[in-house]
């Protein structure tokens, strides 16, 4: 059975980031390094074909918000590393990016979201304040599952993670999504971020525990 390769573009202002991201690449098989530019104007027609364009750009929130959706307009996954203030993870995410990732963050968890955003799922490995005024209420079981979309894991993944089946798991993504509206894990993902709750490893606590305002 083949492996399919994720083709991945960097747009970048930093060479360092540039070079350690090329060699990190590099190392594995299932990922290609396409292109590498130091702005999206000058990677233009290099973009073709590409799975994940990785930003790295050292600009404001909206600037960086403008990129994701002018990315995802060609029909590019986003994965961002920024090193700004941690409300940027919601504004970028807002904008169409699939991760959001802590330029703090090591090779192999770079790796993992890269994957996963590749694969379509979303990531983000920085807390974000609360977005929105009025939002759902999440049981803590459902908190725990929402982390865990958040991070890339699948419903196997999640049931295993937290002892229970993989049919509860489906069981609690139906109610969130009928208190969302939306079971996309795209829109999960941000629910995460919105909500801050992607700084903590997930426990195992009850079913019914304290509802997140």
């Amino acid at each position: 059975m083949s492996t399919a390769t994720t083709r991945i573009a960097v747009i970048g202002d930093c060479p360092v980031f540039q070079e350690g991201v090329s060699q990190l690449i590099g190392t594995v098989p299932d990922l290609h390094l396409v292109a590498i530019a130091p702005s999206v104007d000058v990677l233009d027609g290099g973009s073709r074909g590409v799975d994940v364009v990785l930003v790295d750009l050292q600009q404001s929130a909206p600037s960086l918000a403008a990129v994701v959706a002018e990315l995802r307009g060609r029909g590019h996954a986003v994965l961002v590393v920024s090193s700004s203030p941690q409300v940027d993870a919601v504004q970028v995410i807002q904008a169409g990016a699939s991760g959001y990732l802590s330029r703090q963050v090591g090779a192999e968890e770079l790796l993992t979201a890269i994957r996963a955003v590749g694969a379509g799922d979303g990531y983000v490995s920085a807390p974000a304040g609360h977005l929105l005024g009025q939002s759902p209420r999440f049981t803590k079981r459902e908190q725990e599952i929402l982390r865990l979309v958040a991070h890339g894991a699948t419903d196997h993944e999640i049931a295993d993670r937290l002892s229970i089946s993989k049919h509860t798991v489906q069981s609690h993504l139906d109610r969130i999504g009928e208190k969302t509206g939306s079971r996309r894990r795209s829109r999960l993902t941000r629910l995460a971020v919105e909500h801050g709750l992607t700084d903590a490893e997930t426990g195992t606590a009850a079913d019914q525990g304290p509802e997140l305002r």
